[in-house]
C-alpha cells in the first residue's frame, strides 16, 4: 500500500483547491453560487483507473480524492443476487478469475444483447466466491502493478465509501451507478432496477435531493425507474466508431439501445439527440450521456483507401491522426430542454488525444467545457479539475478572486 500512498500523495494537489470551506462574505456566497453550477468531474470507473484497478473502493477512494465530484459504480448482479460494482457481467477482463483453478469449470459461453460472449460471468458467482476475486488493470498500457490486490465490492461498500469520504473531506460526493445489460439481466432473473432502488433507500438516497445519477445504454429500463424514483436517470447514447469525415458508424450491436432490439422498434442512438428524441428522453430522464463524438467530432487529416492515414509518422493510425470538428447543435438542444448534457469518456493517453489537442489532455477538456457541458466522466480526476479550475479562472471573476486571495471556494456540485 505505500506505493498507492504515494500515489494519492502526488495527486492530491490538484484537488486541494476544491475541498470545502464555509464562505465568510456575500462576495464568497456569489463564488460558491457560480462554482456549484461548473461542470461535475464524474470519476470513470472511479475516477482513477488510469492509475488502478477500475471498480475498486481504493480506485474510487483515489479518484474522490484527485477531485471527483461523482464515482460512477457499473453494477451486474450476483447468483444470489447482490449488486456488484464491474464494467460488464463478464469478469475475465477486470479480474483474475481466470487464473484461479477452483472456478475454472465455470468458463463458457453465453449471449450478451446478441452477441455470443466466452468468459466467467457474475451471474454464476455468489458474492462470498466474487470475494475470492481480486481486480485488475483492464487497460494493457496501464500500471499493472496492483493487479490481484483490491477486492470487487458491492454497491452497498461503494455508498458507505462515498459517506465517508464526504465528511472526511467536507465535501458532497455522490454515486453514478450504471445499470449494465438490463435486458441481459432480466432474461436470467436477477433484474437490476429494484435491487438498485432497495439498496439506495437502506442509504437514505432514494430521493430526488440524493447525491445520485442513475444511467443507462438502454431505455425501457429507465422508463421503469422514473416509474419507481425521483432520483435523477441520464439516458447514455453510443455509437461504434467515428468514420474519416466525422461523421458516426452505427455497426451492430453498438446501432441501438438493446432493448429496441428486443421490442423490435426502428431506429438508432442518434436518433435519441435528435431535437424529436431529446423530447422524447425529457419525458423520463434528466439529461444525456453522450460518446464525445456527438457533441464534437474529428476528422481524418489525411485519408487513403478510405481510412485514416498516419499523418505522424510514428507508425500507427491513432486519435493523433484527426482534427477536431466544430461542435453539433446537441448541447444547445438539449439545453432548451433542460436536460443535462454528460459526455463519457475523457483519458489521458496520447493515443486517445485529437491532433488538434497538441498531446495536452487539459486542452479537451477545456474545448468540451468551452462548449457548454455539464460535466465530463474521465478516467483520470485530476486532469479533469485541474482543466476545470483553468476554465472558472477564465469565466468567473468571483472565483478567481477565491483562490487569489488564498481562501477556500466551496464545491457542492448538486
Amino acid at each position: 500500500m505505500n506505493h498507492l500512498k504515494k500515489i494519492c500523495t502526488a495527486m492530491l494537489g490538484l484537488g486541494m483547491l476544491f475541498v470545502a470551506a464555509t464562505p465568510a462574505t456575500a462576495h464568497e456566497e456569489r463564488a460558491r453560487r457560480r462554482a456549484d453550477n461548473a461542470p461535475l468531474v464524474i470519476g470513470h470507473r472511479g475516477g482513477a483507473n488510469g492509475y488502478l484497478p477500475e471498480h475498486t473502493l481504493e480506485a474510487y477512494a483515489l479518484g474522490i480524492s484527485l477531485g471527483a465530484d461523482y464515482i460512477e459504480p457499473d453494477l451486474v448482479a450476483t447468483k444470489d443476487g447482490h449488486l456488484i460494482a464491474r464494467h460488464e457481467p463478464n469478469l475475465i477482463d477486470t479480474t483474475n478469475v481466470k487464473d484461479l483453478p477452483q472456478f475454472a469449470n465455470r468458463r463458457r459461453t453465453v449471449v450478451l444483447d446478441g452477441v455470443p460472449t466466452e468468459g466467467f460471468f457474475a451471474s454464476d458467482f455468489t458474492l462470498a466466491e466474487i470475494k475470492q476475486l481480486r481486480a485488475v488493470q483492464s487497460f494493457p498500457e496501464r500500471d499493472q502493478s496492483f493487479n490481484g490486490r483490491f477486492q470487487i465490492p458491492t454497491l452497498a461498500e461503494v455508498i458507505d465509501l462515498a459517506k465517508r469520504k464526504s465528511r472526511e473531506e467536507g465535501r458532497r460526493i455522490g454515486i453514478y451507478p450504471e445499470t449494465k445489460h438490463p435486458t441481459y439481466h432480466q432474461a436470467i432473473g436477477l433484474p437490476l432496477e429494484d435491487r438498485l432502488l432497495a439498496v439506495l433507500s437502506a442509504a437514505g438516497w432514494n430521493q430526488r435531493n440524493a447525491p445520485v445519477f442513475i444511467q443507462s445504454f438502454e431505455t425501457a429500463n429507465l422508463r421503469y425507474l422514473r416509474s419507481k424514483t425521483s432520483v435523477r436517470l441520464i439516458q447514455l447514447v453510443d455509437a461504434n466508431d467515428v468514420k474519416p469525415d466525422g461523421s458516426l458508424d452505427f455497426s451492430k450491436p453498438y446501432d441501438k439501445p438493446y432493448d429496441w432490439v428486443v421490442s423490435n422498434r426502428d431506429g438508432q442512438f442518434k436518433d435519441l439527440v435528435t431535437p424529436r428524441g431529446l423530447q422524447e428522453v425529457r419525458g423520463y430522464a434528466d439529461g444525456i450521456g453522450p460518446w464525445k463524438p456527438y457533441l464534437i467530432s474529428s476528422a481524418c487529416k489525411s485519408v487513403q483507401n478510405g481510412a485514416c492515414a498516419d499523418v505522424t509518422g510514428d507508425g500507427v493510425v491513432d486519435d493523433r491522426d484527426r482534427v477536431l470538428l466544430p461542435p453539433t447543435d446537441v448541447i444547445a438542444n438539449a439545453h432548451r430542454l433542460g436536460l443535462l448534457v454528460h459526455p463519457y469518456t475523457f483519458r489521458s493517453e496520447q493515443k486517445r488525444l485529437t491532433g488538434s489537442f497538441g498531446g495536452n489532455p487539459v486542452n479537451e477538456y477545456l474545448a468540451f467545457y468551452e462548449a457548454g457541458v455539464d460535466g465530463v466522466f474521465s478516467d483520470f480526476a485530476d486532469t479533469a479539475v485541474a482543466a476545470r479550475a483553468m476554465f472558472l479562472l477564465k469565466h468567473d471573476p468571483d472565483y478567481a478572486g477565491c483562490l487569489v486571495n488564498s481562501r477556500k471556494c466551496e464545491r457542492n456540485n448538486d
